[in-house]
């Protein structure tokens, strides 16, 4: 498995503020983050995020065309992206109460340097937690991929061939270990001789 600190993260950065675009991109090396887009409202957020996915979004709240709230928990709907939600002390637990059922972070501004660095690594630790869950949920779906069309091919050997359930399994398993190839493969090729 690899390091942590050798992973690539994209990253869109939504915010009107110059002060905060520079500290956020000093924190962003080339090495780590890319690409790293920046945007300074939420109309041209939602653009780009239409046209690709980011692994992090970061939004500095509020903006000059909306607060950033709806957007931030719409970006969650993207498999995959980590977002952070900066706003204002004032009413940072309103909106921690709206946004973080849904999985936004959230921090308090004004933000440091080492908030924004724990904040990073925070969305680092979830985004490879979330690639783990993404690759479980891979195989779960090729294993049901395989089940069903074992399950088709065993009913087609039972109404083509007149074999009985119990036949048709080991017939299928058997082919499986006689040719060193997967279950599936042997149902698919069955499959394609009987329908």
């Amino acid at each position: 498995m690899s390091s942590l600190r050798e992973r690539v993260y994209s990253v869109l950065i939504v915010s009107a503020a110059e002060k905060i675009n520079e500290a956020l991109s000093s924190l962003l090396p080339e090495a780590r983050y890319g690409p790293v887009k920046t945007v300074s409202s939420v109309s041209a957020a939602e653009r780009l995020f239409a046209e690709r996915s980011f692994d992090f979004v970061i939004i500095n709240s509020p903006l000059p065309d909306d607060a950033g709230i709806r957007f931030a928990i719409d970006t969650l709907e993207s498999k995959g992206t980590v977002t952070l939600l900066l706003v204002r002390t004032e009413v940072y637990n309103d909106i921690f109460e709206k946004v973080a059922p849904h999985g936004v972070f959230t921090l308090s501004k004004p933000v440091n340097r080492p908030m924004l660095v724990m904040a990073l690594d925070w969305m680092s630790s979830m985004r490879e937690r979330m690639r783990r869950m993404e690759k479980k949920t891979l195989s779960v779906e090729e294993k049901m991929e395989e089940i069903r069309a074992v399950n088709r091919a065993k009913w087609l050997l039972i109404s083509e061939l007149s074999m009985d359930e119990p036949a048709a399994h080991r017939y299928i398993e058997k082919q499986a270990m006689d040719r060193c190839v997967t279950r599936l493969e042997v149902a698919n090729e069955i499959i394609k001789t009987y329908s």
